[in-house]
């Protein structure tokens, strides 16, 4: 078999899983329930964050909250302050890219 199979996570309780780390790229998978959030964080690497369902609230540096749903990948460059979190009444699923792959 020449290809590798990730599965990840399908759920509605809060998940924050690596399904990827390699050298070329790191691949995260996370489920928010309504009122959850990721710890407030830099980002180690040029990150796209798509969103597979329900909406996501994300504050980056010193802006003002913005609310993405299903259909939005964001582009956030390396070295960006985010408040990544769900304060929406469905669960929030996101799917992190990291490209390329962070250093250590």
């Amino acid at each position: 078999m020449i290809e590798k199979d990730y599965k990840y996570t399908l759920a509605d309780t809060k998940t924050i899983e690596k399904l990827v780390a390699d050298g070329n790229v790191h691949i995260n998978h996370m489920i928010l329930p309504k009122g959850d959030c990721l710890p407030l964080h830099m980002s180690n690497s040029n990150v796209y964050m798509t969103v597979m369902r329900g909406v996501i609230s994300l504050i980056l540096d010193d802006q003002e909250r913005r609310d993405y749903g299903v259909g939005n990948i964001l582009n956030i460059p390396n070295n960006t302050k985010m408040n990544v979190s769900n304060t929406n009444d469905t669960v929030a699923e996101i799917l992190v890219v990291k490209a390329p792959a962070p250093r250590g």
